[in-house]
């Protein structure tokens, strides 16, 4: 977020991400108790990519194959920086980064994933116990084609992406100890990227998908979806009252949905829980930005029409 929250669009800034900061708060009291600078003093915009019992991993915003990887534990101020490939001198469409812990090795992991315009793809694994990348060699015959990639998380040491294969949305695992692939194809009423999440539900993988509206009057929903052996299984939805205009983040350890509330009257968005079974929303009283224009405060609608995107001003 901008310090104080407060995002001043200046049309001839074109560094005001510099401003951007990250801050801790504590899921009981929603109170601003840390704010993250980053370990090295950097004062560019930085990103994190994963976090599990206290350790961050933080990288540059925009990845490349040789952008410096940190694990950092801020609470008692260690850092350890990754070893830089120098086996690799490619230049990379895209690469994605991911950090967790894998109980069953009992190792931290960071999972890389880079892939070239013509369809080749590198994936390399580091090991926080050995302080080493290890190369993986053999990327399965269903991966070496076109495809997009959308969203992405980690599990148990096991990271996910959604892939999109022309009109195929599926996801796509690797976990990071057997060093395996498997693909799940979505579930058939998934029908666009665009309002699709993976996240962990109860220490299991799920979808949620926030195209379709809700049958009962006065609410909104985001269907669910859990992957159990290998299947996907439907769950009842999140259901929330329909009285604002709410984007899905994610979801938080104790498996409430977490969602971006934006009231364009104050043109302010906030941060809100919603509890699975109350089908209620939590107002924490976090407010994520405050978008103005000089003295004067902008609202941003973002409309999807097909496959065109609008910025409506107003």
């Amino acid at each position: 977020h901008h310090p104080n929250f407060e995002c001043h669009v200046d049309p001839d800034d074109p560094f005001v991400k510099k401003e951007f900061q990250w801050s801790l708060f504590p899921n009981q009291t929603f109170e601003e108790c840390y704010k993250l600078s980053h370990p090295l003093g950097n004062t560019e915009h930085y990103g994190i990519y994963g976090s599990s019992n206290g350790l961050v991993c933080i990288s540059d915003e925009i990845l490349n194959f040789d952008s410096p990887i940190h694990i950092w534990n801020p609470l008692v101020r260690k850092l350890r920086t990754t070893p830089i490939s120098t086996n690799i001198n490619i230049k990379f469409s895209y690469v994605a980064l991911q950090f967790g812990f894998h109980p069953r090795v009992n190792d931290y992991k960071a999972v890389r994933m880079m892939r070239t315009n013509k369809s080749a793809m590198v994936v390399q694994v580091y090991s926080l116990r050995t302080d080493t990348w290890k190369m993986i060699e053999v990327i399965p015959p269903w991966l070496k084609c076109t495809w997009q990639h959308h969203k992405g998380t980690i599990c148990n040491g096991v990271a996910y992406h959604i892939i999109q294969k022309g009109h195929i949305l599926s996801i796509m695992s690797f976990d990071s100890g057997s060093e395996e692939f498997q693909e799940f194809i979505a579930p058939d009423a998934i029908c666009t990227p665009s309002d699709l999440f993976i996240d962990v539900y109860k220490e299991q993988i799920c979808l949620l998908f926030g195209f379709y509206g809700c049958e009962e009057e006065g609410m909104d929903k985001i269907d669910l979806w859990v992957l159990r052996d290998k299947r996907w299984k439907q769950l009842c939805p999140f259901m929330f009252p329909l009285d604002h205009c709410h984007r899905t983040i994610g979801i938080n350890a104790d498996n409430e949905l977490l969602m971006e509330r934006r009231d364009f009257i104050k043109g302010i968005t906030y941060l809100c829980l919603c509890n699975y079974e109350l089908k209620q929303v939590l107002e924490t009283g976090i407010q994520l930005a405050v978008m103005k224009y000089g003295e004067i405060e902008y609202l941003f609608a973002i409309t999807y029409i097909e496959s065109l995107v609008l910025l409506n001003i107003y």
